[in-house]
Order: C-alpha cells, then sequence, then structure tokens
C-alpha cells in the first residue's frame, strides 16, 4: 500500500493538517490547514469528546478538500511511554523476544495494556551495548485515535509519537544534526510540549512535559475574568501592532507565564544534560503555537545559554502560491510541524 498520507495531528485546542508531494528532487505542500477544537476536547492526549473531533476532522477535510484517505497521525501524554535503553547485542529474533521482557521494567502500565514497539538506533555502542529505544503507549489511546479516524471516514495508516513526528520535519527542513552538535527540538503544544534532543541524527533523550500554550489562556480568564476566545485574542494580539487596546495586565501574565514555562523546560533539558555531561546543546529549535510569543523564544534562550529559532518545517518545500495562502502557511508554520512530520510517513515504513 502506497500513496501520499495525510498528516493529521490531533492536538488538545486544534486539528492540523498537511499534505505533500515528495518527489526525489523536492517536497511540495499541497494542503494545510487548522481547525480549531473546543476546550477539553482532549485532555493529556486523550479523547473526551469523540463528537466533537470526528466533526472538526470533517469540517477540515470538506474545507480542505484533500482526495487521499490514507492518515497518519501521533500520540502523546502520560499514556506514552519513550525509554532509551541498553542491552548487549543479539539478533532480530532474539531482541523480538527480549524487548517486552526489558518492557516490564520502564513502564508503569500492566503488559496487557500497552502495545509496545522499538527501533534499534545505535548497533553497538562505545561500551559494546546495543541502544534501543522503547516505546509503549496504552491500547486504550491507540484505539480512541483510530476509531475518530475512521468515523470521520479517514483510513488510518500509521500511528506515530508526536515527539518523532517533529524531529522528521526538522531533518526534512534542516537536514540531519552533526554528532558534534546536538540540538533540543522543543513543540509547545496547547496543553502537552514534546522536548526530544537529537545527536548525530540519532534521539537521545525524548519526554512529554506537561506545559503548554493553555496555560497562558487559563490565566488570563481567570483575573481577568473575561471567556476562553476572549484570553485567546488577548494572548496572541499582546505584542503584536495595535495592540494597545488589549488590558495592560495582559502583558504582566504572559511574562510571568513564559518566565514559569521557560523554567520547567530548561529544568527538562537540564535533567538530560546532567546524566549525559559529553552533550552540549549547541541550538534549540522552538514550533508549537507558543513559539509565536517572542518573549518566551528569549527566555528560553537566556536560560539555556544556546540559540534558540523557530522552527520552519516548510524550509525546503515549495509552496505553489497560486494554490495556498503563502501568508497563512508562514504565520501557522510553526504550529504544523508534527502534521508536517505525519504527512512524511508512508503506509507500511518503518521509521
Amino acid at each position: 500500500m502506497g500513496g501520499e498520507c495525510v498528516g493529521l495531528d490531533i492536538g488538545s485546542s486544534a486539528i492540523k493538517a498537511v499534505v505533500l508531494k515528495v518527489g526525489r528532487k523536492d517536497t511540495r505542500l499541497l494542503n494545510f490547514g487548522i481547525e480549531p477544537l473546543p476546550p477539553q476536547t482532549i485532555v493529556d492526549g486523550a479523547i473526551m469528546d469523540h463528537t466533537a473531533v470526528v466533526e472538526a476532522i470533517t469540517r477540515l477535510r470538506t474545507a480542505l478538500g484533500f482526495r487521499t484517505k490514507l492518515c497518519a497521525t501521533a500520540i502523546a501524554g502520560h499514556q506514552v511511554i519513550v525509554k532509551k535503553i541498553s542491552l548487549p547485542p543479539v539478533g532480530r529474533d532474539d531482541l523480538n523476544e527480549q524487548i517486552p521482557l526489558e518492557a516490564e521494567q520502564h513502564i508503569p502500565f500492566k503488559r496487557d495494556e500497552v502495545d509496545i514497539d522499538y527501533q534499534v538506533v545505535t548497533p553497538k555502542n562505545a561500551q559494546g551495548q546495543m541502544e534501543v529505544i522503547l516505546v509503549a503507549v496504552k491500547k486504550e489511546m491507540i484505539a480512541d485515535t483510530v476509531q475518530v479516524i475512521r468515523d470521520a471516514k479517514l483510513q488510518p495508516a500509521v500511528v506515530d509519537v508526536a515527539a518523532f513526528c517533529v524531529q522528521n520535519a526538522y531533518e526534512a527542513g534542516y537536514g540531519l544534526t552533526p554528532m558534534a552538535q546536538p540540538v533540543a527540538l522543543i513543540h509547545i503544544g496547547n496543553a502537552i510540549t514534546h522536548v526530544n534532543i537529537l545527536a548525530g541524527g540519532i534521539s537521545v533523550f525524548a519526554r512529554d512535559v506537561t506545559v503548554g500554550g493553555a496555560q497562558f489562556t487559563e490565566e488570563i480568564q481567570r483575573r481577568l475574568h473575561v471567556n476562553h476566545d476572549e484570553a485567546e485574542n488577548f494572548k496572541w494580539a499582546w505584542g503584536e501592532p495595535g495592540a494597545d487596546a488589549i488590558p495592560p495586565a495582559v502583558g504582566a501574565i504572559i511574562t510571568e507565564i513564559a518566565e514559569s514555562t521557560a523554567s520547567k523546560l530548561q529544568r527538562s533539558l537540564d535533567l538530560f544534560l546532567a546524566s549525559a555531561p559529553e552533550i552540549f546543546l549547541s541550538k534549540i529549535y522552538l514550533s508549537g503555537g507558543c513559539a509565536k510569543i517572542s518573549l518566551l523564544v528569549e527566555l528560553l534562550a537566556r536560560r539555556a545559554k544556546v540559540p534558540v529559532e523557530v522552527l520552519d518545517p516548510f524550509k525546503r518545500t515549495i509552496i505553489d502560491p497560486g494554490k495556498l495562502d503563502a501568508a497563512f502557511v508562514k504565520a501557522h508554520a510553526a504550529e504544523a510541524a508534527v502534521a508536517f512530520g505525519l504527512a512524511l510517513r508512508r503506509p507500511g515504513d518503518s521509521s
């Protein structure tokens, strides 16, 4: 089974769809769109309102008019466990038998509650060990995600981990990361942030952090006594030309939450870097909706003491201005990272 997949990022605040045409010489963007979701539709990666998600996917498909039904989607949250483990080098058959036994030592769920997958990232490291990325996901989460896609009349072909989708998008736009220049990819979603540190094209650390854009919105709501939509408008209008009409308190709230968010993200990076003294970050690439908050970019760069750049997954992608709104694509590029990475996937591929 081949052909393009719709990259469908089912986030907690919106659904993003990307369709690409990947050729031998170039990659073209065929379609890109965003459809918002009502608050609390998805909580910590779990679908709470099945109907709302199906309806949003259906609206997005109708608006974009994409023909393919094949779909790649991503999962994230506390029900997704990603661990890098080291094992004595063994053959593929022995590894297939060993992984479930190893998984029981690294996952907090019962074995029959999860689906397990793995990928060998280093067949033999300097210590003579095989390095493996282990992924365990609650079966219930996969089933719910697959069901909403089917109910929206699409065909689920690939289910990936969100942090690795951002990695695929980064490598498509920027190339492989040299071993001597590790980078951190940080995708700040509405409720969950995906952190992935790369060295030599290999993920050496990946985790989800419960922090995101919703904290800005919720705090504006709480302090200014406004509804969700008004708070969202204040959040995105702050710092933009003509933003004088928004309440002065918005700036103080955004500054406070941005400082707290940058601090939490830096702690996640420090957690790994303390255990890997040979790793020195050369750069951080920030994506997700909050990448548009310039203050957060500045604060993170100040704390991490490395440059922070907003990730553009469309960096090397051809965009036909006659068929797509180039300004819209540019304005929302950072939000498209997961969906872009998903759109690179093909049914049956292994990475």
